[in-house]
């Protein structure tokens, strides 16, 4: 048994305006398997559920929100967060989740990818000056540098005082999804982020695995670009984070980060060890390539080429 090697709608949705032909598109280009991400409006469904029907591809997963809400036209994954200070928001952050839900089971997707919220500052958000430094800085071992340093540190304190209500949230919110999505029989994979502020922090993955206490519904979803930039930003070790939330992986977003720190680049063209992060594939995970819309056709198979290479290495 292998990893599955699907291929992220968010590559090509935003040119499509049938699901079918999208899907007909991924097929062509050799994938078996695709993820729905969380830029599918809901003008693309009945072409999807058509093409899923007709066996054209099969559904590997599905990214939260998707289908996008009625009347957006764009990738909205953070739309709502289930970690708000507005009730209303988590409300609606909790009907469409579940609509996600609903429509995965409907597509036979396995899995659910999701986001978890972020720390709302309403003034002085500390992400604005450690991103600000960061960018102002490309070519620096941020590591090395002392001003860097003492500036993430006091960040960090800010960030961590005012985590517990946003955090709560986020936590009561998957409490009462989880059991809906164990009822209709699908994993939820809690991403790891790229932004200084968003949820959870790095260092929480394992322990909100373990206090959620359902292993036949959730699962870590390990994002390589993300964990890439944090590495970039001092905020862990890649290959640490892994080891350390690989008892808990249930799937990856697969894409590279060029030298300048863009994300979603073909794999193989930038900065991420890809080798070292095959040797945490098993079986059942889901391997989801991720690509930005601006790749081109070529790009996107010598992604699928390497992550095949890195497959058959693994597992034969």
């Amino acid at each position: 048994m292998k990893p599955i090697v699907a291929l992220s709608t968010c590559w090509c949705s935003h040119r499509h305006q049938d699901g079918y032909a999208m899907l007909q598109e991924m097929a062509g280009m050799g994938f078996e398997y695709v993820e729905l991400s969380h830029g599918i409006r809901i003008t693309l469904v009945p072409g999807i559920l058509k093409a899923v029907e007709e066996g054209v591809v099969k559904v590997a997963s599905c990214h939260n929100f998707c289908p996008l809400p009625t009347g957006v036209m764009h990738a909205a994954p953070n739309l709502y967060t289930c970690s708000s200070a507005d009730a209303r928001e988590r409300d609606q952050w909790m009907r469409h989740s579940k609509r996600t839900i609903d429509f995965a089971h409907q597509v036979k997707a396995r899995k659910v990818v999701l986001h978890l919220g972020a720390v709302e500052f309403f003034w002085l958000n500390p992400a604005g000056k450690v991103d600000a430094y960061v960018d102002a800085h490309p070519d620096t071992d941020l590591s090395a540098d002392a001003d860097y340093q003492k500036l993430l540190a006091k960040s960090l304190v800010k960030l961590k005082d005012r985590l517990p209500r946003y955090w709560e949230n986020t936590k009561q919110g998957l409490t009462e999804l989880l059991p809906y999505a164990e009822q209709k029989g699908i994993l939820l994979g809690f991403e790891n982020r790229e932004a200084f502020d968003e949820l959870p922090l790095d260092a929480d993955h394992p322990d909100l695995i373990t206090i959620m206490a359902k292993p036949a519904a959730c699962g870590y979803w390990h994002d390589t670009g993300h964990a890439q930039i944090k590495q970039t930003m001092c905020l862990l070790n890649h290959r640490e984070h892994l080891e350390k939330n690989a008892p808990n992986a249930i799937g990856f977003h697969l894409h590279d980060v060029s030298a300048e720190g863009r994300d979603h680049q073909a794999i193989g063209s930038g900065k991420i060890d890809f080798e070292m992060v095959s040797r945490f594939w098993r079986p059942g995970h889901t391997l989801v390539i991720e690509l930005s819309p601006r790749l081109t056709p070529e790009e996107v198979l010598s992604s699928k080429q390497r992550v095949e290479q890195l497959v058959a290495a693994r597992f034969g």
